[in-house]
């Protein structure tokens, strides 16, 4: 998601470092000092706009959950959504996610969300797909034991490199819809804008869930 740069998106971050982190390494192993109270704690990865996180937040309010966003204008669109909310149980981080071990101590989250992701479709970039062997070493740091990863895409090859991927590294499945919109598991689903984006043009939604098998 590339979004044009806008002036008041670096200000609007910095007048809120209650609800936005700038440096997370800082704090590693103390995330739930953020919240308002101790909950299991939930990261997705590249949030976009904000609008899955937020909803999951406002939908479970006894989960706590953090998005992670690299671009400032896109992190700081999703921050001027949430403002208004007064979510307790939610928090952003304006940084780049290939720094997850710097960001979080071993067992520190307990689920991970993958929505949406750069497919990277070229065989020579392969190694940057969020599910390559080497991320999902990463994750399994910061999981907690047989912790769950959730993923959703529009991207049929980039799901099917997923799953082998996964398979490959040991992960068990728990789920895998190839019509996500048109399945039982659509009843609770809260979508991000580019699921509404592709979805409204009859496009199916691919989505896994799979746990670490420690």
């Amino acid at each position: 998601m590339r979004v044009k740069h806008k002036k008041w998106a670096a200000p609007l971050i910095e007048q809120h470092p209650e609800m936005m982190v700038n440096d997370p390494a800082k704090y590693a192993g103390h995330w739930q000092k953020r919240f308002a109270k101790e909950q299991p704690l939930r990261l997705e990865l590249g949030m976009g706009k904000g609008q899955f996180v937020i909803g999951m937040a406002k939908a479970h309010p006894e989960i706590n959950f953090i998005g992670m966003e690299i671009q400032t204008t896109v992190a700081a669109i999703a921050l001027k959504k949430a403002l208004p909310e007064k979510l307790p149980n939610l928090q952003f981080i304006n940084a780049d996610g290939a720094d997850l071990l710097e960001y979080f101590q071993p067992s520190e989250i307990d689920e991970l969300y993958l929505n949406f992701s750069d497919p990277w479709p070229k065989k020579r970039h392969t190694k940057r797909r969020l599910t390559y062997k080497s991320f999902l070493t990463e994750y399994q740091q910061i999981l907690v034991p047989q912790g769950m990863i959730e993923l959703k895409t529009d991207n049929m090859g980039f799901f099917e490199y997923s799953l082998q991927s996964l398979n490959n590294f040991g992960m068990k499945f728990d789920g895998v819809w190839l019509d996500l919109h048109n399945s039982d598991e659509n009843e609770h689903n809260i979508e991000t804008e580019y699921e509404q984006r592709f979805a409204a043009k009859g496009q199916p939604i691919y989505k896994l869930t799979a746990h670490f098998d420690d």
